[in-house]
């Protein structure tokens, strides 16, 4: 029985030190993501039980240094600077890497001066040592005067020795001033002594950070009435604290790279190579959208079997009447629809988090640099850019870590132009229609049909941003600076809890808006005006030479043509038919708004309704025919069209909110809806016209 209140701890530390693989370890399946209050910032948390005590862990953004030049890294420090706040750790473990020790010391440095309790874990110490760096533990405790334990977050070594310094009672008392110049320190005092902030370094901060300081009509007061450089205390600061820690790092830091048993850098001359690199890259992600393909097959036949029985099941079993209609003619379809491609998802994110996790996303933010500054943006605009083919609202949040606010904001306007798992089910069901399901030496069609259309996206993405160049003028040039991680072998529960992660955000994200939609929509479809109510009759009075079959499958037809939601649909078709588009691929068009995925659920519910046969949605659609032109409803050009739309359009509301959240400007918000669409819609256009 569990009495005590939970130990609040944070993880603290630079990005790339294996912070995020040490969360998971800890906290496995039960952690969340949120924002910080008010802003739109990742907040992690997760919590465990270990030895029958509670633990609430916080795992912040990677911080490069308490000097914030980011909008996450700004947030970090002032959640560590913030010690009355309710939500601040009891503890933080600061995380440092023994592969890059000397910046890492620089940011502890820094917090060690906030007097916050901190147990220090030393991250990949023997993969250190197969590198020819060896960090003396002991030394190192002894020089940073704080607890100090050797951990391995992949495998949980040195977490017994991690947990009992947590437990125990830790005191960070004030130290001398490292960081400031002995004339300077008066000043400091008297600033503190103003605020009543008792903490100096935190002082310091809020002084030479103009980012940092509520209060700056004070601040700058205090700043031009004593005639102070902050500027140069900043510079200073820096200096002082890398010549402290000069004093000590070569006691507790030995490099010899005679002993380096060292894949890492082996690996890299090929893997950053001007030219295999890039070729490298691309065959990875050919490969990857093969596999969607091939791996997924059986998993999809499954669930469509899956899904289609239970229609069945349902059917026999419900009372006849309306609910039971809505259930399986509405929310099995639709749901069904949406369902069936998450095999191709998860792979999708399985693979994403392998990248991630064998550290091979960095070299790929190292690789694509000098190609990324041709058009506007850096090596930094990768990692939203690859995010985006997960989901472009956390893809644009992650751009926060740009520090140019020019790339930052050119990342932004077009990461949604990049193929994100939402599109995959609309791309899949339409290449099924046109493409067959058969292959090419060792390539399946589809797979290259899909990988097309992803490149599509990345091709759109570079015209867009070498446009956007042109027009926004840089006001300064950026460098990329970043540490490569080393090579490791993907720890598969990391992998798993990631996928599990965007999956189960995917499915419940999903589902809200695809069950709400489908009831909507079926209320609309299957309710009208007098041609509605009056269907039978005057069906049955036009058309008395048909069948009874025939008779039946009209009057459904009638049905629709003449519901609610056949009104909206005819009133809108005139803007869509020049694309190839009938008033139900408009309804379809208009649902996916609250999200692209909700296209493939809508088409399930609008050819489900008033239908006795069972069939899955592709067989369906491709024996749809048009009754204008009695041609197939989903015809090459138009499956094209479609295909084209989905491409370019910006259909998930969602997508708009967080970029106007991210901007905060209607102007640049507006701007990236309506150049999509257009695009959207002219592209699908031409398309149709040259193929019909």
């Amino acid at each position: 029985m569990i009495k005590q209140e939970p130990l609040k701890i944070a993880l603290v530390g630079n990005p790339n030190l294996g912070k995020t693989t040490l969360f998971n370890k800890l906290c496995g399946l039960k952690q969340h993501t949120g924002n910080y209050p008010g802003v739109t910032v990742d907040k992690k948390k997760g919590e465990f039980i270990r030895s029958n005590k509670k633990y609430v862990v916080t795992d912040l953004p990677g911080i490069n240094s308490l000097y914030p030049t980011s909008k996450d890294e700004e947030l970090v420090v002032k959640y560590l600077m913030n010690q009355q706040s309710n939500d601040f750790p009891d503890k933080i473990v600061l995380m440092l890497s023994a592969l890059n020790l000397k910046r890492n010391l620089y940011l502890y440095e820094q917090i060690r001066d906030l007097n916050i309790p901190m147990v220090v874990a030393v991250n990949m110490v023997d993969v250190g040592a197969k590198r020819g760096v060896f960090v003396d533990i002991e030394q190192l405790k002894a020089k940073l005067d704080v607890p100090v334990v050797q951990i391995s977050a992949k495998s949980g070594e040195g977490f017994d020795e991690l947990f009992s310094y947590l437990n125990q009672p830790l005191k960070i008392s004030e130290r001398p001033q490292l960081y400031i110049q002995q004339e300077d320190q008066e000043y400091l005092k008297k600033f503190a002594d103003v605020r009543a902030e008792k903490n100096l370094y935190i002082n310091f901060l809020r002084l030479t950070d103009v980012s940092l300081e509520a209060d700056k009509s004070h601040k700058d007061a205090f700043i031009e009435g004593n005639n102070l450089n902050v500027r140069s205390w900043k510079k200073n600061a820096s200096i002082l604290r890398y010549k402290h820690i000069k004093s000590y790092l070569n006691d507790v830091l030995t490099i010899d790279k005679a002993k380096a048993t060292d894949f890492t850098s082996r690996i890299d001359r090929i893997l950053l190579h001007p030219v295999f690199g890039y070729l490298i890259f691309l065959a990875i992600i050919f490969l990857i959208f093969q596999s969607i393909f091939w791996i997924a097959d059986y998993p999809m036949g499954w669930i469509e079997s899956l899904f289609e029985q239970i229609q069945v099941s349902l059917t026999a079993l419900l009372p006849e009447g309306y609910l039971s209609r809505l259930v399986t003619e509405g929310l099995v379809p639709g749901i069904g629809g949406v369902v069936i491609f998450i095999p191709q998802i998860s792979i999708l994110f399985f693979f994403f988090s392998i990248l991630e996790e064998s550290g091979y996303m960095s070299r790929i933010v190292y690789l694509t640099d000098r190609l990324m500054q041709g058009f506007g943006m850096s090596g930094k605009s990768i990692v939203p850019l690859i995010s985006g083919m997960a989901c472009a609202i956390p893809a644009i949040m992650s751009a926060r870590t740009i520090e140019n606010s020019r790339e930052r904001l050119i990342t932004i306007l077009v990461t949604p132009l990049l193929t994100c798992s939402a599109r995959i089910p609309v791309y899949v069901l339409l290449i099924a229609l046109i493409v067959p399901d058969k292959d090419i030496g060792i390539f399946n069609q589809q797979g290259l049909a899909l990988m097309a259309m992803y490149l599509l996206g990345v091709l759109m993405t570079f015209i867009v941003a070498f446009i956007l160049k042109n027009i926004m003028k840089p006001t300064y040039k950026s460098y990329l600076l970043m540490e490569m991680p080393e090579y490791l072998t993907p720890g598969i529960k990391n992998v798993l809890i990631s996928m599990w992660t965007n999956v189960k955000s995917f499915i419940w994200n999903a589902g809200k808006i695809i069950v709400a939609t489908t009831i909507v929509l079926f209320v609309l479809v299957t309710n009208g005006g007098e041609d509605f109510k009056n269907a039978e009759s005057i069906v049955t009075e036009n058309y008395p030479e048909l069948s009874e079959e025939e008779l039946e499958n009209k009057i459904a037809s009638y049905e629709q043509e003449n519901s609610y939601l056949g009104t909206i649909g005819k009133a809108i078709e005139p803007a869509i038919a020049p694309l190839g588009y009938d008033w139900k691929i408009g309804i379809a068009l208009i649902s996916s708004l609250a999200a692209r995925e909700v296209f493939v659920g809508t088409i399930s519910v609008i050819y489900s309704v008033g239908s006795e046969e069972i069939l899955p949605i592709r067989d369906r659609l491709k024996a749809e025919i048009n009754p204008k032109t009695g041609l197939p409803a989903f015809s090459f050009a138009t499956c094209i069209s479609l295909l084209l739309f989905y491409a370019f359009s910006l259909q998930c509301m969602s997508t708009v909110a967080v970029t106007y959240k991210e901007t905060k400007s209607l102007k640049w918000t507006l701007l990236q809806f309506g150049y999509m669409t257009l695009l959207a819609y002219f592209m699908a256009l031409i398309a149709f016209q040259l193929l019909k």
